[in-house]
């Protein structure tokens, strides 16, 4: 079932495509038919696909197969290109293929994200310092120089770098790095580097002549060297040896070198542990000969002085046997000796030879003479330094760093931002060893580091990786307070000028490659070192910002400027500024004309949401996890504001330029003043760039869900009303047009053999399509003018119905009418069948449509925007306007049909008149006649659909009933014999068995009313009286008040016998002048015809009575014959009896059908009683009585008429 489905929705979709030309329609022409239809499935599933199972109207059960195989096939293609171009495809244009190019550029969108993201996918940025490869052509490196000099907004220095201060001399650098070189201290783990190596490097790097390298190499010579020191942290010990009966120890430290064992240092005792922690530091003073010395370092158990009773109160710590027997050792020596010696842990020996000249942090382990077993491990930090001025050494370091460092980024030719800290091996030892013998610490060296690398960046640009891990380094000391005022404010100094790159990465970060790796590493670090900054407060009065520099920053004072997070801000801004600019000015229009501005304008705007995505991909998470700031959001914020200034004077000057379309009348023409391409045009233009802006809110929505409501842009709509409201009056003026062309080159043929309508029904629905993909496109936010919208919508959707209708009508007029020889009449063709069907599949489509315009939501939000009382009263003028058009198209589809049933009338009534004058004889022009019925009323049958054959049967059933009445009148007047009328429904049977419906037509009550005034007509006069008393006793039933009385009886069959008991009577009219009556009841049985020989009971008569007590009973025999007949009467009429009886008097009857009356196979004593209301005769408009009445030459019909009124007009 679901595989037939598919194949009836591909045909469906097949059939569309042909008539909206969305392909070629020779590819059906080509010689291998599956491979063309193939093709065409294929170019069909895509985006307009999704409108086949959104479309409103049910589409046509069709195969498309026959359809094509029609021999004027290619007079329905050219039909459809007729069609479309009296508009210029108009509705196509502004629906499907405004819809497609809007899918189009959906999944464009789609696509370059996915591309983005997948791009962003692969980029893996790590915490580890991965160093990019670097270019390896001189272009390369050329053109990366180039961007980073091009990016860089550096503050320079108005004279040219120095890169020695004013007042140093190098010399004595120079000097100082040549004695460091002859008296190196430390060794070097990485690299074992001669010093003749060294003072090659030196020389190079000083830039010195071999004759000043010399001399100043004799005055290094003969310098005295300071006084060297090897500085001992002693951190911690773990794992000691226990010593104290309690299983721990008291372990404090011993060291010294062993070239003066008499200088010995000692650290605190820690008291019961095994795992000590001292962090005490010692400065030992070393030798010439450093490389020939060795550390040593002892820990001792510490042993107080305790008597012997002090020490026997530790027996309830001893831990062990072990424990136990130290203790009693300790007692005993005390008790003996009274001596108190501290035992050896264990002992560690460091030549200073294996110390690096950068110091070291090492566990080493505890050893003990003749002990094979490891004793415990100490942990130290040894470092070398001299005694030399601290803030001159800090000094020295840096010009020293500076000088090196320019020398290597001058000899390795390392492009900008790619050095990121790895010296030479030679310059690390030079460093190290200045650093080492200048005694400076860790925090100087890094501080004289983030010095020297903020200045060179200024003119090089280092890798920010770099400035991140030194600052990492710097942070803690910086917000503890640990440095000096001089030193934080170098600090400022320096940071002051590494700034501005940090700023230009951010601002100009679009004029990178998409998906470099190396490019995302280097803004992650700029952010990354931005947040350390802001968590660091400057001095008072730091201006980290000079206005001069950030020319671009929105933060104006005089005062001074540290917000490194505002700067930020500024920055980002600032960027997308400049790139918004770069766009307008890169891409410029040329032309003034409405269209290529609008193109211009749609092509800024995706422009500028590319720019968006590439920030959500690539940038917004990095911006967040790092400083805290939205990317994307500052972004869309600066966009839409500068888009908004930017398009919505253009869309309110291209809607007030666009010429009106006026409506003389009801004629709907257009001015002639008017180019009708031109609004078209503009239009489709105007509408694409709704759509774009609309895909921009959207994407708005899910970047700021917050501030989204202060967006100028949110109500971009409101820009476009004008156009849509001048789309609107173009629409429903070229529907009209397209309609009534349609109309015209309808062949009025279905378009397939499963369905019953034509094309111009289908082109109709087309436009109603289009209209509504229009409409659905536009989501139109506002609600109170979505609700203008759809309303006139509908209106004009109504307006094309009923259109469409009228000139559908005025199409089929003349069809059908035939002129021969013998007569003129009409014949039912399929054009009129489909006429009807084709207007009623268009009126079916205005609820529906109605429906898929949104309707009902639209209203539900007005009831919560306004009032529900409003929306209701909305909603009910939107429904009075579909429910009047449908009424009307309803109208003249009943219109059409009356017309078809009025003018087949003519042969209706020649068939009657010949059938009621020839039924019984040969005649072929009742044949001729029935056939004529014949082949309309299947024509009907096979071309309408089913509702609309129904209401024609409905219509014909009310037109032969007004015939028949005018006929049975009009030979009533003639006193036709009873046969002519029975001629006549016998007639009427046979044409209503053409119609294909039952004898009995029971749905059309005038044809039934008129059918049993035929067959009353054609009884004979007996049976007609009958009629006249089952109408007496039918009226009977209806009667409640007994104003004559009542008749009390007791009846019942017993095989064919009626046992009759008649028992009394009540409330009797008084008949006499004396108040009473002299009742007796006679028994009649109807018809009289059947019962002629049957005896007619009667009761004795009781005088002066009004409640008499009959108490008679009655045996009467009937035949087999008269026992079941079908509408047998028992007639109880009660007379006055006269004085004389001759004349007796009337009083009221009553009626028993025999079918009330019940059968007991014997006699029965006790049966139910049966109370008669006494009654006469009060109506002669039945039927029944008007036939008696009209058969005035009958006597039998006059007298029972007689009587009948005398009934009527007995004293009461």
């Amino acid at each position: 079932m679901n595989g037939d489905r598919q194949n009836k929705i591909d045909n469906f979709v097949m059939y569309y495509a042909y008539r909206r030309q969305d392909i070629d329609i020779n590819a059906r022409h080509a010689s291998n038919t599956r491979a063309a239809d193939e093709v065409i499935r294929k170019k069909i599933r895509g985006p307009k696909w999704k409108w086949f199972t959104r479309c409103p109207i049910s589409p046509p059960k069709m195969n498309i197969y026959p359809w094509l195989r029609w021999k004027g096939r290619r007079n329905q293609s050219e039909e459809v290109m007729e069609i479309q171009q009296l508009d210029g495809g108009f509705f196509e244009k502004f629906g499907s293929l405004l819809r497609e190019q809007s899918y189009r550029a959906e999944e464009e969108e789609d696509l370059e994200k996915e591309q983005l993201a997948a791009t962003a996918a692969e980029i893996k940025i790590t915490e580890e310092t991965d160093e990019a490869e670097a270019p390896h052509t001189e272009d390369d490196l050329e053109k990366t120089e180039n961007d980073a000099v091009r990016d860089s907004d550096s503050e320079h220095e108005d004279t040219e770098t120095n890169y020695i201060a004013v007042g140093w001399n190098i010399d004595e650098l120079y000097i100082e790095v040549l004695f460091e070189i002859l008296h190196n201290v430390g060794c070097e783990i990485n690299c074992d580097i001669g010093q003749i190596a060294l003072f090659s490097y030196a020389q190079d790097a000083f830039k010195m002549s071999n004759e000043k390298h010399t001399k100043l190499m004799e005055i290094a010579e003969e310098k005295e060297a300071p006084e060297k020191l090897l500085n001992v942290e002693v951190i911690e010990a773990k794992e000691l040896s226990p010593k104290d009966s309690n299983g721990l120890s008291d372990p404090f430290v011993t060291l010294y070198l062993a070239s003066n064992t008499a200088h010995r240092y000692n650290t605190s005792v820690k008291a019961a542990t095994l795992d000590p922690v001292w962090e005490e530091h010692f400065a030992l003073p070393i030798k010439e000969n450093v490389h020939e010395d060795t550390l040593c370092l002892e820990v001792w158990d510490f042993d107080p002085a305790e008597t012997v009773r002090e020490k026997m109160g530790k027996f309830m710590d001893v831990k062990g046997v072990k424990g136990l027997k130290k203790l009693v050792k300790e007692i005993a020596i005390t008790a003996t000796t009274g001596q108190h010696d501290n035992e050896l842990i264990g002992k560690a020996c460091i030549p200073l030879k294996a110390i690096p000249s950068t110091g070291m942090t090492m566990w080493y382990s505890l050893d003990k003479k003749n002990r094979l077993q490891r004793r415990g491990v100490v942990k130290v930090r040894l470092t070398f330094s001299t005694e030399k001025n601290s803030q001159v050494a800090a000094q020295e370091h840096r010009y020293l760093l500076k000088i090196l460092l320019l020398h290597e980024l001058e000899t390795s030719k390392v492009c900008a931002y790619w050095w990121c800290g790895n010296f030479s091996p030679q310059a690390e030892a030079i460093i190290t060893q200045h650093s080492a013998q200048s005694g400076l610490s860790p925090v100087d060296m890094y501080l004289a580091q983030w010095n020297v690398y903020c200045t060179v960046h200024v003119d090089h640009p280092l890798n920010f990786t770099l400035f991140s891990k030194l600052l990492d380094k710097l942070i803690k000391p910086l917000q503890s307070s640990t440095i000096s005022d001089e030193d934080v404010k170098l600090f400022w100094d320096s940071t002051k000028k590494m700034l501005p790159s940090c700023y230009s990465i951010v601002r100009k970060i679009r004029k990178k490659t998409n998906g470099d790796k190396n490019m995302m590493k280097q803004l992650l670090e700029v952010l990354r070192i931005l947040n350390k900054l802001s968590l660091v407060t400057p001095p008072e009065n730091t201006n980290l910002f000079p206005s001069n520099v950030y020319v671009w920053l929105t933060y104006k004072t005089d005062g001074p400027n540290w917000d490194i997070r505002g700067t930020l801000s500024d920055a980002v801004i600032q960027g997308a500024t400049d790139w918004f600019n770069h766009i307008l000015e890169n891409n410029e229009c040329n032309d003034s004309v409405g269209e290529a501005k609008l193109q211009h304008i749609i092509k800024i705007i995706q422009l500028v949401r590319t720019d968006l995505q590439k920030a959500v991909e690539f940038f917004d998470k990095t911006f967040q996890e790092e400083v805290n700031f939205h990317y994307a959001r500052a972004l869309y914020s600066l966009y839409e504001a500068k888009l908004a200034s930017l398009v919505e004077p253009e869309v309110i000057s291209v809607c007030k330029s666009l010429k009106k379309l006026t409506y003389p009348g009801s004629s709907y023409k257009i001015n002639t003043d008017i180019d009708p391409e031109e609004p078209l045009v503009m239009g489709t233009t105007l509408f694409e760039l709704y759509l774009v802006l609309q895909r921009f809110v959207v994407l708005g929505i899910g970047l700021c869900p917050t501030s989204y409501e202060n967006f100028k842009i949110r109500d971009f709509h409101l820009w476009f009303h004008g156009g849509v409201a001048q789309w609107l009056d173009i629409a429903v003026f070229k529907a009209l047009q397209r309609i009534a062309k349609a109309v015209e080159l309808d062949t009025l043929v279905p378009v397939d053999a499963s369905v019953k309508y034509s094309s111009s029904a289908l082109d109709t629905l087309a436009i109603f399509y289009q209209v509504k993909t229009f409409w659905q496109q536009l989501n139109w936010p506002d609600v109170e003018g979505s609700y203008t919208f759809v309303a006139k919508i509908i209106d004009d959707i109504c307006r094309c119905c009923v259109f469409y209708a009228d000139h559908t009508s005025l199409r089929v007029e003349g069809m059908g009418d035939i002129q021969d020889t013998y007569e003129k009449k009409f014949e039912v063709t399929n054009e009129w069948c489909l006429a009807i069907n084709n207007i009623d599949y268009v009126r079916q489509s205005i609820q529906p449509f109605a429906e898929e315009l949104g309707m009902e939501d639209i209203i539900q939000k007005l009831s919560d925007l306004r009032s529900p009382i409003e929306a209701q009263r909305c909603r009910q003028t939107l429904h009075n306007v579909i429910e009047n058009a449908i009424d009307t198209v309803r109208n003249k589809i009943v219109e059409l049909l009356d017309t078809v049933a009025r003018k087949m009338s003519p042969a209706m009534t020649k068939l009657l008149v010949e059938g009621a004058e020839l039924f019984h004889q040969d005649s072929n022009s009742i044949d001729r006649v029935m056939l004529y019925l014949d082949n309309n009323l299947r024509t009907l049958n096979e071309q309408l659909n089913e509702d609309n054959f129904n209401k024609i049967l409905e219509i014909i059933f009310d037109n032969l009933a007004n015939i028949l009445y005018d006929l049975v009148q009009s030979n009533l007047e003639k006193r036709r014999p009873p046969s002519f009328f029975a001629n006549l429904h016998e007639t009427l049977k046979l044409m209503v068995r053409c119609f294909k419906q039952s004898e009995d037509p029971s749905n059309c009550d005038t044809l039934r009313n008129i059918e049993r005034l035929l067959a009353l007509n054609g009884m004979e006069t007996m049976d007609l009286i009958h009629e006249v008393h089952l109408d007496r006793w039918r009226e009977q039933q209806r009667i409640t008040d007994a104003d004559y009385g009542q008749l009390t009886v007791r009846l019942h069959f017993c095989d064919n016998n009626l046992e009759l008991e008649i028992m009394n009577a009540r409330n009797l009219r008084a008949m006499d002048s004396n108040g009473s009556c002299d009742s007796f009841v006679r028994v009649h049985f109807l018809p009289e015809n059947q019962f002629y020989s049957v005896h007619k009971p009667k009761t004795q008569t009781h005088n002066k009575n009004l409640f008499p007590l009959y108490d008679e009973k009655f045996s009467i025999a009937f035949t087999q014959e008269q026992r079941n007949w079908k509408d047998g009467l028992v007639l109880f009429s009660l007379k006055d009896k006269d004085f004389l009886g001759m004349s007796n008097q009337y009083i009221a009857e009553a009626y028993v059908h025999f079918s009330e009356i019940a059968e007991f196979p014997t006699k029965q004593t006790s049966i139910p009683q049966i109370h008669l209301v006494l009654s006469r005769p009060t109506l002669t408009d039945s039927d029944s009585f008007k036939a008696l009445e009209h058969r005035q030459g009958d006597k039998l019909a006059r007298d029972f008429i007689k009587k009948y009124k005398q009934k009527i007009g007995s004293p009461k």
